[in-house]
């Protein structure tokens, strides 16, 4: 494992995890301010590794493997624990659909995550390379997730009402992103043995 300073970043991310998780249930005033913080700190690590790998020409197996990862568990942890707070801010339309669309979030990057595993073994891994649609819904996704943690009010908007409608919009962004992967992926997905000869 090269501890290059992007790989150093991307470790530090998930080591910020546990932090803004033990912060978001912490007992104080500024517990929603501390976390908010934490993981802006964390989504901004995300960014720099990026940059310092392509700047240094320090991209490697294990920094494509884990950075990722250690996005996904980011935005897993920060959706679960929002979940297992509804009577903080109760969602606009219902718990259980703000919950469907959590599930919805995660299960897609699982199933993409999957869905890259696959088509690397097959050899196929460019046709299912992040999309301009993938990026744009990290983007809304990111500071969604910053405004239902942040939660206080924003120049007279509360953070977490706005943050809530952008989940929304990033969940169906996640649907039709997921829709561009597998119609990348179909060909090969609906290929039968006999087309493989």
């Amino acid at each position: 494992m090269p501890l290059n300073a992007p790989n150093i970043l991307t470790l530090l991310r998930i080591a910020l995890i546990p932090v803004f998780v033990l912060v978001y249930f912490l007992p104080v005033s500024w517990a929603n301010v501390g976390t908010a913080g934490f993981f802006l700190l964390a989504a901004l690590t995300d960014w720099l590794d990026g940059y310092l790998a392509r700047r240094w020409n320090q991209s490697s197996a294990f920094g494509a493997f884990l950075d990722p990862v250690a996005d996904k568990l980011m935005v897993a942890a920060a959706l679960i624990m929002i979940v297992a707070n509804p009577g903080l801010h109760p969602p606009l339309l219902s718990t259980s659909l703000f919950s469907i669309v959590v599930l919805v979030i995660i299960g897609r990057e699982i199933a993409v995550s999957a869905l890259r595993e696959w088509m690397a073994e097959v050899g196929k891994r460019k046709s299912v390379a992040v999309s301009v649609v993938g990026k744009f819904k990290t983007g809304v996704q990111m500071v969604a997730i910053l405004l239902l943690l942040y939660e206080r009010p924003i120049i007279g908007i509360s953070a977490f009402r706005a943050g809530e409608l952008l989940l929304y919009v990033a969940a169906l962004l996640t649907l039709w992103s997921m829709g561009v992967y597998l119609k990348a992926a179909w060909p090969e997905l609906t290929r039968t043995e006999d087309d493989a000869r």
